[in-house]
């Protein structure tokens, strides 16, 4: 596995997980009402990015009928449209909404990633099912040899990366928390930019876009 895009390749044909495979291939198939004219990906879905990017985020999983539609992380959901125009005002993004892989986003700096890369029922992945992902996400870690900061959006994907480096004593997560990692990279945290968080205030545009400024000022 020598660059990002034979990882990528590995993990589109990926089956490891029955329940998952079940699930966004079902739901690939029901659709969304909203969506029924629409072809759902309905595979495991690659990240997306800068290969050169000294930022990484990592967030959760595809949501159902956003990337596992799209086959696009964060794509054509409210997380996304969130995050992308928070990437697009801080000079990660060259544009503001992305609806689909063609649309023409280009990330510049940054590079998109997840602990798991199949949508899980109820967006609640089991122990195993991310068990069965991680390996994806440390040759990421191998490979992305730019990467300074590696950004959390989350518990779980703060969970993931406190694992990958056996981060002892971990932190507990809480917004704006950085810490140093064993190989030097500085790790960042940020609720997640659900809709959940986003619609209640939870989560500000003003606190990501700070978030995404220090990620700037570390690497610079």
């Amino acid at each position: 596995m020598n660059t990002i895009e034979s990882l990528n390749d590995e993990v589109v044909s990926c089956r490891s997980c029955n329940r998952l495979v079940e699930w966004r291939e079902r739901v690939a198939v029901e659709k969304r009402a909203a969506y029924a004219d629409q072809t759902y990906w309905g595979k495991p879905v690659p990240s997306f990015g800068d290969p050169s990017a000294h930022l990484l985020i990592v967030g959760l999983a595809p949501a159902a009928h956003g990337a596992n539609r799209t086959g696009r992380m964060f794509t054509g959901d409210r997380s996304g449209d969130f995050l992308f125009a928070a990437l697009h005002r801080v000079g990660y993004a060259n544009q503001s909404s992305a609806t689909s892989r063609s649309d023409g986003m280009k990330l510049t700096g940054a590079y998109i990633t997840a602990p798991l890369r199949c949508a899980p029922p109820k967006n609640k992945p089991t122990a195993e099912e991310l068990q069965n992902c991680r390996s994806f996400f440390g040759k990421e870690l191998e490979l992305l040899k730019n990467v300074k900061v590696i950004l959390a959006l989350g518990g779980i994907g703060y969970a993931a990366i406190a694992k990958e480096f056996n981060l002892r004593p971990k932190p507990k997560f809480m917004h704006g928390l950085e810490v140093r990692l064993p190989d030097e990279r500085i790790l960042l945290c940020s609720y997640h930019v659900s809709q959940q968080n986003t619609f209640t205030g939870r989560l500000t545009e003003d606190m990501f876009d700070s978030v995404l400024l220090r990620a700037r000022e570390i690497a610079s």
